[in-house]
């Protein structure tokens, strides 16, 4: 039977693997900030307050993290801390390529599948394991376009190649050079529909013919 302090610890942990405090994640979440504070887990009168499903399912959707991996933060109280899950928390660190998005609309960083190529690439460390997919690379953000939810500076790793589904974060390349950060709401077999992460920039449809690579955002670090 899980326990309140396990529930709790594994948000700890998951924030903690994004660089993040508790509020953090529940600002990157579009929770309130305070929702998963300390003072907030215990009543006035010392009941125990748990999180609930739904806030649990928006810190997955903003991390990218599994309910397996969620699960995996789970461990009784007192257990060493060392028994991260393999994957994109894993205690392993290995080096990735790193472009800017100004950089990656100028072309000759990446093949016909949205895999890195050429020259001219930086690298940057990522916390990844033994199932690390070949071909991430990572991506930082330049200017104010994905507010709120991405800043200057955050970096964005991608997984090109991989299935993308409607509602995935994913970075589109136009063959005309242009590079965005979109949530994906529909793809049909001649276009696909994009939701604008800041809403002062409007939404896309965009011809696939016009689409020269789609990747999925499988992790973001500020």
């Amino acid at each position: 039977m899980l326990s309140h302090d396990q529930i709790w610890g594994a948000i700890d942990r998951l924030a903690e693997g994004h660089d993040l405090t508790p509020s953090g994640l529940a600002r990157r979440a579009g929770l309130d900030p305070t929702s998963f504070n300390k003072s907030k887990r215990l009543s006035a009168d010392g009941r125990l307050r748990w999180p609930s499903t739904e806030s649990i399912a928006k810190v997955l959707e903003a991390t990218g993290a599994s309910m397996e991996q969620f699960l995996g933060f789970m461990r009784p109280v007192g257990a060493a801390a060392t028994s991260l899950p393999e994957g994109i928390f894993a205690s392993q660190r290995s080096s990735i390529p790193l472009l800017g998005f100004a950089q990656a609309g100028a072309g000759g960083f990446f093949d016909d599948g949205g895999f890195p190529a050429g020259q001219g690439w930086d690298v940057v460390e990522f916390p990844a394991g033994p199932s690390q997919k070949a071909g991430v690379y990572a991506l930082e953000v330049q200017g104010e376009s994905m507010m709120p939810l991405y800043r200057d500076g955050d970096v964005l790793i991608v997984e090109p190649g991989a299935q993308v589904r409607r509602n995935d974060r994913v970075v589109v390349k136009t063959r005309e050079g242009e590079v965005m950060a979109k949530v994906l709401l529909r793809q049909s077999p001649r276009s696909i529909e994009l939701l604008s992460l800041n809403p002062e920039h409007p939404n896309r449809t965009i011809e696939l013919s016009d689409v020269e690579w789609i990747a999925r955002i499988i992790w973001a670090s500020q």
